[in-house]
């Protein structure tokens, strides 16, 4: 009888250990990550689009810096840096035995190597101007790099921890397009255009035993009941900054999901080429704004998942000022600026719409909200890469909805050539004011007056900070809960 109680033991034991192990192999490692747009190409540095670095920052491509869903920065291929008491100086200590995924070595030549093609003349990364307001790049040894500034930048190590100051190796960097060469975990796979960006876990990573995710395909759906169908029927795991706000109790009802309110550093503006007639006179610009009701357009484009806002600032940021009440909705005053500018209208306008829902959806509104005091905005619905190419390189347009999401971006207002068309050297000189002011309370207060100086000029129609909402399978641990920077960092990713 004991012999047999002692099978029975051994054999439910072995069972045990079975059923363990099958589960331990069973144990989820892939994961299907959807997007709204398709990236135009896979190099940060070689286009503006966000898509870019949704797909390859922190997967692919690192940085000195690494910037957290709390919007502080940590080290990543810098292990730690030392800034100088005028704060125009620092030394960066690097990781040292990383390589790059085609075998050659990361080192600081490789830093000084990517920082100075992003400042060349010629170069077409987006945050030229940042990189070109270095003083000089110095390397002591291959493991430091000393970075001077010409000016004090106080969100220095925020910016380099951003997809544009990648670190590239020099060999494989004018073909980073297409094929991504970095020092993350992360590798391509496969690109099916029109259809998925696929990732697979980088063996030679350094830290690669620790990912917990070994494959990942970026699914690209666009049409905001299909990014719903999608979700709802399993075929996708999380859709960060999804538009699902109007499903959003369908979601928070059902226990297979989570859903994910989080905040955004992003402007969504109505831009307006302020270099085309009768857009050069402010009191055109500024009864645009006025004919403009931010809380409607908001309930339309983002299903009222947003708070308004008067400039190019959102809440929550160093400095911020409520701009909304000096351009607020008046269409009566609307016309009268029309007419004081000798405007005749009925007054007709191109309306580019980039393929996001809340373009789209927006952008109706935005037209029949114009349309009510004149001013007829003739809606054309363009591809991203039509969106890219038209209005924000070549200008072609009058009127765009797009949504800005990059945390300190109010550069781009003393950017010769940049989209907007918006020249004032007024603002310029405060913006250098502000970048060579290191005292945070003196820096807020001039925030605060570039604020009101873009909403009295009313460059753009500033509408509202979207709040990003991400819908995922429960099961999925490590998502961001708050998102400074558009980025899907999958080695923080795992499933219970």
């Amino acid at each position: 009888m004991l012999m047999k109680q002692l099978i029975l033991a051994t054999s439910l034991a072995a069972l045990g250990l079975l059923s363990a192990g099958v589960q331990a192999q069973a144990r989820k490692d892939s994961l299907v990550l959807a997007m709204t747009l398709e990236p135009p190409g896979l190099d940060p540095t070689a286009g503006a689009a966000s898509a870019i670095a949704e797909i390859v920052q922190y997967n692919i491509f690192e940085t000195l810096s690494k910037i957290g869903p709390d919007g502080k920065v940590s080290p990543l291929l810098a292990e730690s840096w030392e800034v100088s008491p005028d704060l125009k100086t620092y030394t960066f200590k690097l990781r040292k035995g990383v390589k790059f995924q085609n075998g050659e070595p990361f080192d600081a030549a490789a830093v000084t190597f990517s920082f100075e093609r992003a400042a060349a003349e010629k170069s077409v990364n987006h945050d030229q101007r940042r990189f070109a307001a270095m003083d000089f790049i110095a390397t002591p040894d291959p493991h430091t790099v000393v970075i001077g500034l010409k000016t004090i930048e106080p969100d220095f190590l925020f910016l380099i921890g951003q997809a544009t100051a990648i670190i590239v190796e020099p060999k494989s960097a004018e073909s980073n397009a297409t094929r991504p060469v970095g020092t993350g975990p992360y590798k391509l796979e496969n690109w099916a255009k029109g259809s998925a960006v696929t990732l697979t876990r980088w063996d030679g990573y350094r830290a690669a035993p620790q990912l917990k995710i070994r494959r990942v395909s970026f699914r690209f759906i666009s049409d905001s009941a299909a990014q719903v169908a999608a979700l709802l029927s399993g075929d996708v795991d999380a859709f960060p900054r999804v538009a699902a706000a109007r499903s959003l109790g369908q979601f928070s009802s059902d226990k297979r999901f989570q859903v994910i309110k989080a905040g955004s550093r992003a402007k969504t503006i109505l831009a307006i080429n302020n270099k085309k007639k009768p857009l050069d006179d402010v009191r055109v610009r500024r009864a645009i704004a006025a004919a403009l009701d931010r809380k409607s357009i908001i309930e339309a484009a983002a299903d009222g998942f947003g708070v308004p806002i008067g400039s190019h600032y959102v809440p929550g940021a160093l400095g911020y000022l409520d701009t909304t009440a000096l351009n607020p909705f008046d269409p009566n005053k609307a016309r009268a600026l029309l007419k004081e500018a000798g405007v005749a209208t009925p007054l007709e306008l191109s309306l580019k719409l980039p393929p996001t829902p809340y373009a789209r959806q927006g952008g109706e509104v935005v037209a029949a909200q114009l349309a009510k005091v004149g001013i007829v905005a003739k809606i054309e619905n363009v591809e991203w890469a039509q969106w890219l190419s038209g209005v924000y390189t070549n200008k072609q347009y009058d009127l765009s909805l797009i949504s800005h999401v990059e945390p300190f971006d109010l550069n781009n207002y003393a950017k010769p050539g940049y989209y907007w068309g918006y020249e004032n050297p007024a603002f310029a000189k405060l913006l250098e004011r502000i970048n060579n002011t290191p005292r945070e309370a003196e820096r807020a207060k001039l925030l605060g007056e570039a604020q009101r100086l873009l909403a009295q000029d009313a460059v753009n129609a500033y509408l509202y900070q979207p709040v990003w909402l991400t819908v995922a399978k429960r099961q999925l641990k490590g998502l961001w809960t708050d998102m400074p920077v558009f980025v899907n960092d999958i080695s923080a990713l795992s499933w219970e």
